[in-house]
């Protein structure tokens, strides 16, 4: 119990952190442009004049002011609005670093973690269904619990698909689509984007409230990690209802990520709010920083779930794993199950003890 009240407490000042930092919108729009790169010849002679410290920077009230509008030293700094900003000296350095060096990070990123998981499944690939079924069910996940699931897997996989159309759609799909048609596809792709994220936060925060009782550490979890699960010895580690990697997904992908882009995806998505230009670039940044690291969790997740251990998707799909595969992959459950300790429905067709399936005939009274 103390373990679990010290792992919300870390949880809840991670969340008050972050909602601070993303919060303090005026220091963020007090950051000076002088680091960024100029994009234009009439912002190289912004550059020049505004380093003539002989050059008197004019008021309001001077004919000259208009100047202060095509460039500022600050965001912010004439007001909590930017109505009166015509370029924005930053932008330049925001679009360099998005198509620069976080495009091909990312991108190579999502290409060699598929390649990677395909190379690993080759070397260590399990056995099919080992042990084999013995035809009793136990059951592991109700209704609600699989449909929260799906629908936070359908929303992250619409906001993946449109998230790459979006960063990467120019370079890859432009060229070979055509204007006309690559048109079409950016703008369905945005607003697909745009509508279906604030549905995955909802989803998020269902997907959260729904597992986060089974989520905790426990000092059994240790176990799990110092043998890596049996991914590579192919060993049923004891674990309960969730492993300790299923869990570090929850926390991890689910909580902290999930977290990350649902912020900044507001703040990106309803720009209404008074946000400066910066705190639209600098969330852009973890936006897409965060996506990429959810996509990379999202396919070591889905792996585990399917292919990296058998049986696994059967139990979101239809709600209950055989006996074998609950003792082999999730014993400690299992025990709280078989003991009574933790709700689970077993026999032929996943009945309870004792209850007569209903194509059975009814035992007759006895004479």
């Amino acid at each position: 119990m103390r373990a679990n009240l010290i792992s919300v407490r870390a949880v809840l000042t991670l969340l008050c952190a972050l909602l601070c930092a993303l919060a303090m919108t005026t220091s963020w729009a007090g950051v000076p442009n002088k680091d960024a790169k100029p994009a234009y010849a009439e912002e190289q002679t912004m550059l020049q004049v505004e380093g003539d410290s002989s050059v008197r920077e004019p008021g309001l009230g001077d004919a000259a002011s208009g100047r202060v509008h095509v460039d500022r030293h600050y965001l912010g700094q004439y007001g909590s609005t930017e109505a009166n900003v015509i370029v924005q000296r930053g932008g330049n350095t925001w679009r360099l670093l998005r198509n620069g060096p976080l495009a091909l990070i990312t991108g190579t990123i999502l290409l060699a973690v598929p390649f990677l998981i395909f190379v690993f499944w080759r070397a260590f690939r399990p056995p099919a269904l080992e042990p084999s079924p013995t035809g009793k069910r136990i059951s592991r996940f109700t209704a609600w619990e699989r449909n929260v699931h799906w629908a936070t897997a359908y929303t992250f996989i619409a906001l993946a698909i449109t998230g790459i159309i979006i960063m990467f759609g120019k370079k890859v799909l432009l060229p070979w689509m055509g204007h006309t048609l690559f048109s079409w596809v950016a703008i369905i792709g945005k607003y697909v984007h745009n509508v279906v994220g604030p549905l995955f936060i909802l989803c998020s925060l269902l997907m959260v409230f729904t597992f986060l009782r089974r989520n905790f550490f426990n000092r059994n979890d240790w176990q799990w990690v110092k043998k890596g699960g049996g991914l590579v010895t192919q060993e049923h580690v004891p674990a309960g209802f969730f492993n300790a990697g299923e869990k570090t997904w929850f926390w991890g992908g689910v909580v902290a990520l999930g977290l990350v882009m649902s912020i900044t995806g507001l703040i990106l998505d309803f720009v209404t709010f008074g946000q400066t230009r910066y705190v639209l670039q600098v969330s852009n940044y973890l936006h897409i920083i965060g996506a990429t690291l959810y996509m990379v969790g999202a396919m070591g997740h889905i792996y585990l779930g399917t292919l990296g251990s058998p049986g696994a998707y059967q139990a979101m799909r239809e709600g209950s794993v055989d006996e074998n595969w609950a003792k082999a992959h999730h014993a400690l459950w299992y025990e709280e199950v078989k003991s009574g300790a933790a709700p689970g429905a077993s026999g032929p067709q996943g009945l309870r003890p004792g209850q007569v399936p209903p194509t059975a005939p009814r035992p007759g009274p006895a004479h």
